[in-house]
Order: C-alpha cells, then sequence, then structure tokens
C-alpha cells in the first residue's frame, strides 16, 4: 500500500520528534512518502499530484486547515474529474488524518481521539484492517469542505483571530472568545442584516444577520464541549443550516447557550434551521466574511453551496 504523508510544519503542535515518530510508525504499515508544505495552498497540489501518481492513502499531519487543502486536492484530481459524480470515492486515494492542530474538528468528527499518539495507533489498526469509512462532503462554489462554512459573525471572528496568529499570538480558546466579543460589539453591523438563503422550490429566508452551514455535526468544538448549532448534521446527509435572523444581545445570548448544552436544540424566533439540503444560495448586499473549515477567505456577496455525497473514503 503506497502512502504519502503530507506535513504541515506549522501545524499548533507539529515538532520535529513528533514527525519523526508518526513516520515510524506509518512505515510499519505502507510504504511511505514524506512531503512537506511550503506555503498556503501547497497541501491542495501534494494530495491532487498523489491521486494521479496512484498512492491508495494521503495522511494529513496538521490541523483542520491541512486536511481541507489535502480534500481539495483529491476532489479536483483527475481521478475526481473523470468520473460519474457521486462514484469518485472508490477510485481516490482514501484519506488519513493524523491531528495536530488547535482543535481538530475534523478528525474527532470522523471518530478519532483528538491527542495525536492515540490517533495514530488507531489509524495503524484502520489501515491494517482495510478499516474505512465514506462520507460525504460540502462545496462552496468550487471549493469542498469537510465540516462546516460560515459567511458572517463566525467567519468575522476567524478573520480576527487569524490576523493575531499572525501577530504571534496562539491559537486558545480565550483568543476566539475575545474576538467574538469584540466582533459582535464592534465589528459587526448588527443594524442591517444583509444575508438572503434561496432555494428552488421554496421561499427566501431574507435579511439573515449571519449563517452557519454543518456537514456533519459538531459545528467546533471549545475545549472538549461539542459545539452543536445544527445537532442532526451528517457526513452522511446533505448540508444542515443556522442562520439568525438579528443579533441581538439577549437572543444571541440564548442561542449561544442552546448550542453548547449537552443536548442542544436551538429554537427561536430569531432562528431559520434547515436539514439536509442538497443545493442552496446564500447573497449578501453587502460583503460578508467567508470560512470554510475554519479556514477564512475573504469577503463574499454569494455562495452557492452543494452537498456532495459519498464523495471521500476515510480511514479511521
Amino acid at each position: 500500500m503506497r502512502a504519502l504523508l503530507v506535513v504541515n510544519p506549522k501545524a499548533t503542535t507539529t515538532s520535529e520528534r513528533t514527525r519523526d515518530v508518526i513516520v515510524r510508525a506509518l512505515r510499519s504499515e505502507v510504504d511511505l512518502s514524506v512531503a512537506s508544505t511550503h506555503r498556503r495552498g501547497h497541501a491542495v497540489a501534494l494530495a491532487r499530484t498523489a491521486a494521479e501518481d496512484g498512492f491508495d492513502v494521503v495522511v494529513t499531519l496538521g490541523g483542520d486547515g491541512t486536511v481541507n487543502e489535502a480534500v481539495n486536492g483529491l476532489m479536483t484530481s483527475a481521478p475526481a474529474v473523470e468520473t460519474l459524480p457521486g462514484a469518485a470515492a472508490d477510485r481516490l486515494p482514501a484519506l488519513a488524518v493524523v491531528p495536530l492542530g488547535s482543535t481538530n474538528v475534523f478528525a474527532r468528527a470522523v471518530g478519532l481521539p483528538p491527542q495525536w499518539p492515540e490517533a495514530t495507533s488507531v489509524l495503524l489498526e484502520g489501515l491494517r484492517t482495510g478499516r474505512f469509512r465514506t462520507v460525504g462532503l460540502g462545496r462552496a462554489d468550487d471549493r469542498y469542505f469537510t465540516f462546516c462554512a460560515g459567511l458572517g459573525l463566525d467567519a468575522a471572528v476567524i478573520r480576527q483571530v487569524e490576523r493575531a496568529r499572525l501577530r504571534g499570538r496562539r491559537s486558545t480558546v480565550g483568543l476566539y472568545l475575545r474576538s467574538m466579543v469584540s466582533e459582535f460589539f464592534i465589528g459587526m453591523d448588527r443594524r442591517h442584516p444583509a444575508i438572503r438563503l434561496e432555494r428552488a422550490g421554496e421561499p427566501a429566508a431574507a435579511e439573515l444577520a449571519t449563517v452557519v452551514v454543518q456537514n456533519t455535526a459538531p459545528w467546533t468544538f471549545i475545549g472538549e464541549r461539542a459545539i452543536n448549532p445544527n445537532p442532526e448534521a451528517s457526513f452522511d446527509l446533505g448540508l444542515d443550516v443556522m442562520a439568525l435572523r438579528q443579533l441581538h444581545v439577549p437572543s444571541t445570548a440564548r442561542t449561544l447557550a442552546q448550542v453548547a448544552a449537552s443536548r442542544p436544540d436551538p429554537r427561536g424566533r430569531q432562528l431559520v434551521r434547515l436539514h439536509d439540503l442538497s443545493e442552496f444560495t446564500l447573497s449578501a448586499t453587502q460583503p460578508q466574511a467567508f470560512q470554510l473549515d475554519g479556514d477564512y477567505l475573504g469577503e463574499r456577496l454569494k455562495v452557492r453551496f452543494t452537498a456532495v455525497r459519498e464523495a471521500l473514503r476515510v480511514v479511521f
């Protein structure tokens, strides 16, 4: 079995020693090649080439951003593009994830332990026994995502966190919480909801303040606590949406408490929740911050979302 290990040397918990331990462990089970990323987007090219060169597995060593890039490389490779929609998974390399980021949402969502030693042990057994599961993906315009997307507040928070990290700040729960408070009270135009959701055959939902899209549950984690705006979201179904019509302090605080509950079921007059959607479009009257899988991708006026079912095999 041929495998490519894609290493992000800038991931939160990556060290040379950690990488060497993981490389030795993987080489006990597969014929391993190793490549390190040198810039944003590099993992896309590495994974695409691996698919076109006939590798059996692509292993990511990094966080959710590295996973997202590898997935986009696989899904835009020649084997994927040349296959009928929905039938690409068997022709593509399987994806395996060693979590070394700050949150590791995708790895935890597919059932892997959040710490790399335990996750590596699980992956070795999965490779040894051929244990895979097939997952669906989301697509926003021409880019794929594994667990979440956002237009509005959550993307603006990620933008602020990424700017802080460029200044040398560490990615911590406290940094995210402070950024959320700052963006909510200072950065957002909360008086003029600008987003519109449209889908075929249904009335449009207009004047939305912020929108969260999920391809699985949870949406993210704060420490060990799962945050679940759409608890029924699943890799096996379409996309789920939760939107807030207004960002008033009392209703927003109540919604945040609901999504962080041990048995989340967010409700309220300010909420729009939609389950298992195949396709829809978000548009806005003014540019909105946009994120996929926790990476800020700039501002958008319009994004078309599509559910891509049974897209990729994952070792677990």
